[in-house]
């Protein structure tokens, strides 16, 4: 049963980023991991390709043979990964029970109202993977309450369109504090509370959203969205190790991996630090930990994983070899929680 995650998003907010982090987050916790690139226009990836929409399909190729733009290529190239499902499914079954991460295309006529995507992903399902869509929203839209009830209405239609286990992420959460100071607190907006509130800075932005129209229909999205109550929000620093954590975790719960996932010859790693409360993140800190006190929480963090490294380094005797070689690997000798759960999973083939 293998499981994956089907990552969304506007162009900007940090797919392939994501991707990479994420990749080699799982590498450095002992989890098989391998991406799947679904962006035909993406000739350079920075993380390990294992499978390439490119090979089957250049979107430069259909601009030019057909005379379509770049959204429309786009939309057709699905078209022609969906008649050549086999194509996809052969790759795949190489993969054999590696987690997969699809990095896909950042048009959002792909996950609002064009069904190949859709369809493409739910024959994986009938093949027997378990996915999540993992949707992200550049935090920048919180500097604007136009920009984010505009990201909430989008949030909502992809959640709607893909039918699937959809965890929000707002990425890039560490640059808040550069921006100008919010409103709200973050809690606030990752919890989707009453929109109402917004309202009277909603106007603030310009004359015409003071008007009667703009009024009513500011109004009605923001019933639109509390009505549906499915929208909320979780947090990402990508080159944050805690952060990386936690929503892994998150997202294993949603999709099942936590309950009957293993990590392989490292499986202790990952359940150690499942079991460790003090490893997640809580709503409540989120504002204290990336905005109001995000200096103070940087080098508390970067102190703990230097006594964490040089606890296994004594208690080993020597130094232990890094987890992964690349020196630039942003979780290049990420130390792994001391001691056994005394739970060992082990993954049954049929």
């Amino acid at each position: 049963m293998p499981f994956a995650q089907l990552v969304l998003g506007s162009p900007g907010v940090g797919k392939s980023t994501y991707c990479d982090g994420m990749h080699q987050f799982m590498s450095a916790i002992g989890r098989e991991c391998s991406v799947v690139n679904l962006d035909p226009a993406n000739d350079k990836t920075n993380y390990p390709c294992a499978l390439d929409i490119r090979d089957l399909i250049k979107l430069e190729e259909i601009m030019s043979d057909d005379q379509l733009g770049p959204n429309g290529g786009v939309l057709y190239a699905f078209e022609e990964l969906e008649n050549n499902m086999e194509w996809l499914e052969n790759g795949l079954k190489e993969l054999g029970e590696s987690y997969i991460l699809f990095d896909c295309p950042g048009q959002v006529e792909l996950y609002t109202h064009h069904n190949s995507l859709r369809n493409i992903f739910f024959k994986l399902q009938k093949l027997g993977y378990r996915l999540v869509a993992v949707h992200l929203s550049d935090s920048f839209c919180l500097t604007q309450p136009s920009l984010y009830i505009s990201n909430l209405l989008l949030t909502l239609r992809a959640m709607l369109q893909m039918d699937l286990p959809h965890i929000n992420v707002l990425t890039k959460i560490d640059k808040v504090s550069s921006y100008d100071p919010l409103p709200f607190n973050l809690d606030y907006y990752t919890e989707v509370q009453d929109l109402s509130y917004l309202m009277s800075h909603l106007e603030e932005e310009g004359p015409a959203m003071r008007s009667e129209k703009f009024s009513r229909l500011n109004k009605a999205v923001a019933d639109l969205v509390e009505n549906f109550g499915l929208v909320r929000f979780e947090v990402l620093a990508v080159e944050n190790k805690k952060s990386m954590m936690h929503l892994l975790h998150v997202i294993d719960r949603a999709g099942g991996y936590v309950f009957g996932g293993a990590e392989g010859a490292n499986d202790t790693v990952w359940q150690v630090a499942m079991r460790n409360e003090s490893s997640m993140m809580e709503v409540q800190d989120i504002q204290e930990r990336w905005i109001d006190a995000k200096e103070a929480y940087d080098a508390a963090e970067e102190k703990e994983w230097e006594e964490q490294r040089k606890k296994q380094e004594a208690n080993a005797g020597t130094a232990p070899p890094d987890l992964i070689p690349d020196d630039d690997d942003e979780f290049d000798g990420m130390p792994p929680p001391i001691g056994d759960s005394g739970v060992k999973v082990i993954r049954k083939t049929k």
